[in-house]
């Protein structure tokens, strides 16, 4: 007997949002595969078809959350600087803003940032292959401190209650990249 594949689709989905419940209230280690079939209404079994254990169901979750390559657009340079994709890193938080304030918060998975990280950088180290002049050493720190800061005061803004609205956000995150922290302190 064949399954349905939007059948198998939701199966596979409910007991990804079982899990994630779950995880928004507990560490991973305190989440069993039983706690996750009994949210979910299904037998282990059932779990199993889909997943190894509940780092699977987690490692699952994190890389759909990993921006790949079409989902990001282009970066460009303009006279050889690099315009970081500040825009596009806001859209990708928004629209994942209820897993990202998870995964990025005290209780979510301290490797997942450098996930984060490690899928975008590549992306961006490719927009300077044809420039030979740029030592591509100090360009990956650049864009490790860059992305860690942008990733780091994001996870920052998702957590305050009374955070600063949208906009300001982004304005001073821009303000950052392109004057630099020394000119923003109110020296």
């Amino acid at each position: 007997m064949k399954k349905r594949p939007e059948i198998t689709e939701q199966t596979k989905q409910n007991l990804l949002d079982a899990f994630w419940s779950l995880y928004c209230q507990n560490r991973i280690e305190k989440i069993t595969v039983r706690d996750i079939t009994n949210k979910a209404g299904y037998n282990r079994g059932t779990f199993y078809e889909y997943f190894k254990d509940v780092y699977d169901v987690l490692d699952n979750i994190e890389n759909s959350l990993i921006p790949t390559i079409n989902e990001l657009p282009p970066v460009s340079t303009r006279n050889t600087t690099l315009g970081m994709p500040i825009e596009q890193f806001f859209e990708i938080y928004k629209q994942n803003s209820k897993y990202y304030s998870v995964l990025l918060g005290e209780k979510g998975d301290p490797a997942f940032a450098s996930k984060l990280k490690n899928s975008i950088k590549p992306m961006i180290m490719n927009v300077f292959d044809d420039k030979p002049y740029i030592d591509r050493k100090e360009l990956d720190y650049i864009l490790e401190y860059t992305l860690s800061a942008m990733i780091g005061v994001m996870s920052y803004w998702f957590m305050q209650e009374d955070a600063i609205a949208n906009d300001k956000l982004y304005e001073l995150i821009k303000r950052l990249t392109e004057q630099g922290i020394m000119k923003q302190l109110p020296l």
